[in-house]
Order: C-alpha cells, then sequence, then structure tokens
C-alpha cells in the first residue's frame, strides 16, 4: 500500500505552524509536534495576557494617582470621589500622567474635586 503524505493542504498547515513558531528555541521551531504543542500554548499566553495587561495597567494607573494624591494630603477613594461630583470626566490614565508630568494642574484638579466627608 502507498504511503500517503496528504499532499497540499497538510503541507500548508504545517508551515502555518512552523512559521507561527519562528524563533523558538531548538526543536520548538523545527519539529511539527513541538512546534504544535508550543504553539498552542503561546498563543494561550497571548490570549489571557491581552487581558491581564489591561488589568495590570490600571493597578499602575491607580498607584500613581495614589502617589500622587497623598502628595496633596488626600485620599485617592476622596480624589475620585470629587472629580465624579465635580463632573471631571478624566480616565485614570491621563490622570496619572498629569501626576507624573505635571504635578502642578494636579494640584489644581486636586483642590477642585476635593470631596470632604460630612
Amino acid at each position: 500500500m502507498p504511503r500517503v503524505t496528504r499532499g497540499f493542504k497538510a503541507r500548508r498547515r504545517r508551515n502555518r505552524v512552523l512559521k507561527l513558531a519562528k524563533g523558538f528555541r531548538g526543536g520548538r521551531s523545527r519539529l511539527f509536534r513541538s512546534a504544535t504543542e508550543a504553539v498552542d500554548r503561546a498563543l494561550n499566553y497571548a490570549f489571557r495576557d491581552r487581558r491581564a495587561k489591561k488589568r495590570d495597567f490600571r493597578r499602575l494607573w491607580i498607584a500613581r494617582i495614589n502617589a500622587g494624591a497623598d502628595m496633596n494630603d488626600i485620599s485617592y477613594s476622596r480624589f475620585i470621589c470629587g472629580l465624579k461630583k465635580a463632573g471631571v470626566e478624566l480616565d485614570r490614565k491621563v490622570l496619572s500622567n498629569m501626576a507624573i508630568l505635571d504635578a502642578g494642574s494636579f494640584a489644581k484638579l486636586v483642590q477642585l474635586g476635593a470631596c470632604r466627608q460630612w
């Protein structure tokens, strides 16, 4: 019985996987079975971490805003509460950049949005 190599479709599938595995170390970039496992794992990590990146950056921005708010003697939560009540619609990314690069205008925002508890 002749050996079946499956021709064009299988070769195209193998080449697609090996192209995705380009740059991997050792046999993971050259052997189809190892490359398949490595590519599947890499794609899963990529899918997961695209979502985790959003969480990580939000945490970073909040930490930076909190540091800027502490320098102006207000807590993060009161600062955000005051901004909401004052109708300031700046997101945390912009507030974080202001806290780092433009401390003067950030201090003015703190004065504007200082949420006092009564």
